[in-house]
């Protein structure tokens, strides 16, 4: 039996890897205001960074292409009246962003086709500033946050100290929807088909809402810890992911039923560290994996998601601090270097750089199996269709492979992806610990600690007819069973184990092979009996069989730590628990047998020199 054991996963050895310090961005000035949000963010083809700029609020944008030291004068994205909070790129226009402010404002920009970041000036020199094409009103207090709709054209959405989620057709600058809550949001995502918004609030509420019928689907209790909280919906499912603190400020993640939030969290908040930065999740729906980027830090932590489930996979460890982070969207990624996610990262706020995780292959072809179709810049629907209650399933969706061949990409519509294997979803439960993130470094299986003490179900003589006329191998072999089918009730989510050998090749639950039939037929216990020689011959020698444990302790024993460990084992594990023992069994009765013929062989010597003895007097 293997000693080692890890889950089955082609993301185990992901690993991240920084730009050269040629190819980042220096001398950029980030802002320094306090406000929660992600400071940066990317379309893939441009940067956007909230600028630490006088005059009221600013930001600025940088093609990807222009890195190195950027001039002590850059033109910016001045209209606000202050500090610019948050922006966003129009998923299906490159040259299009938005921006929220603390002017209560929110602006749509337009990015020149001529730009650029290190020489886009008048006649005199100096640096061009752009204004923005249309402003959005309605807010009466600061805009702290904007995300467009993944699938809908021209839909934005935005959250406000005023309480309230506006949904904007920014077409015709029209405030369609309002969401209203009792407290300020700090977190909002999208679910995959846009049909619902999750958000999270200073009051420590989740919720998930109808966006076009206004209402709340489902809504609970979030994490307990004073600091904000993050909500990322994970992908084409109904899971979402959060992070935040506990009361004792230890960084958690918890995973929600999106649709019976108060239930509670599905299996208990995993504790990543006492950090005081805040966890900023990104979810790569292609691949399965949530990443956090800890703000104050420089790591960013990853874990593959799967079952309900968070397995840890790595982290990208650094000393520089980051504040701001993006994400490039999938269709962007390096596919001929296995690139499997992309994101910028400011650091010590001077400079960006780029971050790519890869997953190490030395295939020179296209690999499908880490590279399913991703989402397009086609919208699915125009604003129009969706305020009307038009639905879909999902993005419009683009084949990787033509990225890899640099051919004109197959466009379809998304499909529903079912529920996930979770048969049940498990009750609410106050925890008092939060659960730890299961680490996906190899884990040796316990072995079972051999019995001192020779079986006391075998009878003194230890012969394999003796054993096969004993009942404890069969009641053994039952209670297992029974403590088999007790975890199958307990937990039907366990029926399907994920864990593999070291090659990644699924192991069969080793097999109980019994030599004969066990006769059922009860047997006394014998007594125990010293074997003598008998005292008148001279040469006599005493043999005796040390013995044995009484049954009834021994089989208490047996019982009690195979109740204990069903309770942490899976059926496979108890199974392989059981197979143990049986073959320690079976090594018990060979040194029995084995000991047995030494008597055997010691005797017929002592007698033999008996017989010599005798002869020659």
């Amino acid at each position: 039996m293997s000693g080692k054991f890890v889950r089955a996963s082609k993301y185990r050895h992901v690993f991240g890897q920084a730009a050269k310090k040629e190819l980042q961005y220096e001398n950029i000035k980030v802002t320094n205001n306090a406000w929660d949000s992600n400071i940066l963010k990317t379309n893939g083809k441009y940067i956007s960074v909230n600028w630490n700029a006088s005059g009221g609020g600013a930001f600025a944008v940088i093609p990807v292409g222009e890195v190195g030291k950027a001039p002590d004068q850059v033109p910016l994205y001045r209209g606000h009246t202050a500090q610019v909070l948050d922006t966003d790129f129009d998923p299906f226009n490159d040259q299009r962003i938005a921006s929220g402010s603390d002017d209560a404002k929110i602006s749509i920009w337009e990015i020149p086709e001529d730009y650029s970041f290190h020489n886009y000036v008048n006649e005199d020199g100096d640096p061009k500033d752009i204004k923005p094409v249309k402003t959005l009103t309605g807010h009466s207090r600061k805009v702290g946050h904007v995300l467009f709709h993944p699938i809908a054209k021209n839909i934005l959405a935005s959250s406000s100290l005023d309480y309230t989620v506006r949904l904007w057709n920014i077409e015709t600058g029209e405030n369609v929807i309002t969401l209203k809550h009792p407290d300020m949001v700090t977190s909002m995502s999208f679910s995959y088909n846009g049909e619902h918004i999750a958000t999270i609030s200073r009051d420590k509420k989740l919720r998930v809402w109808d966006i076009r019928k206004q209402e709340i689907v489902s809504e609970g209790q979030a994490h307990t810890g004073a600091k904000n909280q993050r909500v990322v919906w994970l992908g084409n499912s109904d899971r979402l992911a959060t992070t935040g603190f506990s009361k004792l400020s230890d960084r958690q993640i918890g995973i929600w039923d999106a649709f019976n939030l108060e239930k509670g969290d599905l299996g208990g908040f995993y504790n990543v560290d006492q950090s005081s930065g805040i966890l900023m999740p990104f979810f790569d729906d292609s691949n399965k994996i949530l990443y956090l980027a800890g703000k104050g830090d420089g790591n960013i932590r990853y874990y593959e998601f799967q079952n309900d489930e968070l397995f840890e996979l790595s982290e990208f460890q650094s000393t520089e601090p980051q504040r701001g982070f993006a994400v490039i969207p999938k269709r962007l990624v390096n596919v001929k270097e296995n690139e499997v996610f992309g994101c910028y990262k400011t650091v010590v706020d001077q400079r960006i750089e780029y971050v790519s995780f890869r997953v190490p292959r030395r295939a020179e072809e296209f690999q499908e199996d880490i590279y399913p179709d991703a989402p397009s810049n086609q919208p699915a629907l125009s604003a129009e269709e969706w305020i009307s209650g038009k639905e879909v399933d999902g993005p419009i969706l683009m084949n990787m492979r033509a990225v890899y061949d640099e051919t004109t990409p197959n466009f379809h519509a998304a499909e529903k992806q079912s529920t996930p294997e979770v048969t049940k979803t498990p009750e609410p439960v106050k925890k008092e610990e939060p659960r730890s993130v299961k680490k996906e470094e190899p884990k040796p299986v316990k072995k079972e600690e051999p019995v001192k003490s020779v079986s006391p179900s075998l009878p003194k003589t230890g012969t394999l007819d003796d054993l096969k006329e004993d009942d404890s191998v069969s009641n053994l072999l039952k209670k297992s069973s029974d403590l088999d089918q007790i975890n199958k009730a307990e937990d039907p989510s366990k029926e399907e184990s994920t864990w593999d050998d070291e090659d990644d090749k699924p192991i069969a639950a080793p097999v109980v092979e019994e030599p004969k039939p066990v006769v059922t037929k009860k047997v006394e216990e014998p007594k125990p009996v010293e074997k003598k020689v008998e005292e008148s011959k001279p040469a006599e020698k005493k043999v005796a069989v040390s013995e044995t444990p009484k049954k009834e302790e021994a089989t208490k024993s047996a019982a009690s730590a195979s109740t204990s460990g069903a309770k942490s084992l899976g059926l496979k594990q108890s199974v392989e628990k059981l197979s143990s023992l049986v073959l320690h069994l079976e090594d018990v009765v060979k040194n029995l047998t084995e000991a047995n013929i030494a008597k055997d062989d010691r005797l017929k010597e002592v007698e033999k020199k008996l017989e010599d003895l005798l002869h020659k007097k």
